[in-house]
């Protein structure tokens, strides 16, 4: 029988609690992380030394995903995915017991919270291209492009009420967060036990080295890949928003940790309810087209946000952000996994997690660095418009791309 619904397949719906729960987890972390060391550093520090050591921060979590990046896509194509995304869980379960112990000893160091963020680094690094690889073989083909937006949902709900409640919890007390976060990998490790084994495509006999530059090079020269991984690397880094919130929040907007989560939130519930309509609507045609214009608009967006001194407006420019940034997450999720076989989803979803998270932490380390340069309005708003630029040149640099069609699965992959 014929179905449309990941959800009738058990593996995709353990998949889909195990990603919620860690999502839920890992951003809600993030976010206490990042406004617990800029409170203390605020102790003994003015805004732009404290903003500098927020840049910093990212840094610690893009560097071990940076060096490790050629490993472990090889290791995703080699070994058992669901293996792997237990250990990742498991190291941060961990981690969230140790910072909620941490917190309430009422400790001011800086020290565990770098370090926690490195190790965030390392579990992001395996679990992510393991997960992204994994999914795909949850569903049949036909399903694959609805799965790949229910899991955005997933990870947008995780993304909403993460920060929500990382905010209203702290406020309770330090330890509170990081104790609901341990409770919620728990649940996501249940999860991952409950996916059982999955066929995975013979490997060609390539390992070591010449794995890792086969990744690369059919990363280099699929242009439509290569095209979509490129572009959100650039304009996230220069438009990204989190490394700003706990600046605007203290120093701008003159509110606190609950305001922070809502902030946080805010793109997450502006992205889960594009990605709900994208479930019952599909794109249609002209999807590079529609890529580009909704990039262009998560630039015009972020730097609304940094103009804003209140904030409603604040809110409102952000959710704006997500709901643009979802359409390019899942034009670019599709089109990546629809164009990658199967022995080699490992490596390029390593590549595309590098590029990402790049995007993430580099884009926090140059947010920090300009503000701390140039305060935090001109580095968000300048962020927005260069990122702008760079949609008008990529769409002219990669013309396959922003001419793709349809998200329609190739007859060759369908089963």
């Amino acid at each position: 029988m014929k179905t449309s619904s990941p959800f009738h397949f058990q593996p995709f719906r353990a998949f889909f609690v195990a990603r919620l729960g860690s999502t839920f987890a890992q951003v809600m972390m993030v976010v206490v992380i990042g406004w617990q060391a800029y409170d203390l550093a605020r102790l003994s520090m003015p805004t732009r030394e404290a903003a500098f050591l927020l840049g910093f921060l990212g840094l610690a979590q893009f560097l071990p995903l940076f060096l490790l990046s050629p490993i472990v896509g090889v290791v995703a194509d080699r070994m058992d995915r669901r293996v792997i995304a237990r250990i990742a869980v498991a190291v941060e379960l961990l981690c969230a017991l140790s910072l909620a112990a941490f917190s309430a000893s009422g400790s001011t160091a800086l020290w565990p919270l770098f370090t926690v963020a490195v190790l965030f680094g390392v579990t992001r690094a395996f679990a992510s291209p393991a997960l992204s690889a994994l999914a795909p073989n949850l569903v049949p083909v036909a399903v694959l492009p609805t799965a790949i937006a229910w899991n955005s949902i997933g990870f947008q709900i995780g993304a909403v009420v993460g920060p929500v409640t990382g905010g209203l919890a702290y406020d309770f007390g330090p330890p509170l967060p990081y104790a609901l976060a341990a409770a919620l990998l728990l649940l996501s490790f249940i999860a991952l036990m409950r996916i059982p084994p999955v066929r995975m495509a013979p490997s060609n006999g390539t390992s070591g080295v010449a794995a890792v530059r086969e990744g690369l090079s059919y990363v280099r020269h699929n242009r439509i890949v290569l095209g979509a991984i490129s572009l959100d690397l650039f304009a996230v880094i220069l438009a990204g928003t989190n490394a700003m919130l706990p600046i605007y929040v203290r120093d701008i907007l003159h509110v606190g940790a609950a305001e922070l989560g809502w902030l946080r939130g805010a793109p997450a519930i502006g992205a889960g309810c594009i990605a709900l309509w994208l479930t019952r609507r599909p794109l249609g045609h002209r999807v590079g087209q529609k890529m580009f214009l909704n990039v262009g608009l998560f630039a015009l967006s972020t730097m609304a946000f940094g103009l804003s001194t209140n904030l409603w407006l604040s809110l409102a420019s952000l959710a704006v952000l997500g709901a643009a940034d979802m359409v390019s997450v899942y034009v670019r999720q599709t089109l990546i996994q629809l164009h990658t076989p199967d022995s080699m989803r490992g490596r390029v979803s390593a590549v595309a997690t590098l590029f990402v998270s790049a995007s993430n932490e580099l884009g926090e380390f140059r947010a920090g660095l300009t503000a701390a340069l140039v305060g935090p309005v001109l580095a968000t708003v300048g962020g927005g418009f260069l990122a702008l630029g760079i949609t008008i040149l990529w769409a002219r640099l990669f013309p396959e791309l922003r001419d793709a069609d349809t998200l329609d699965v190739p007859e060759s992959l369908r089963s």
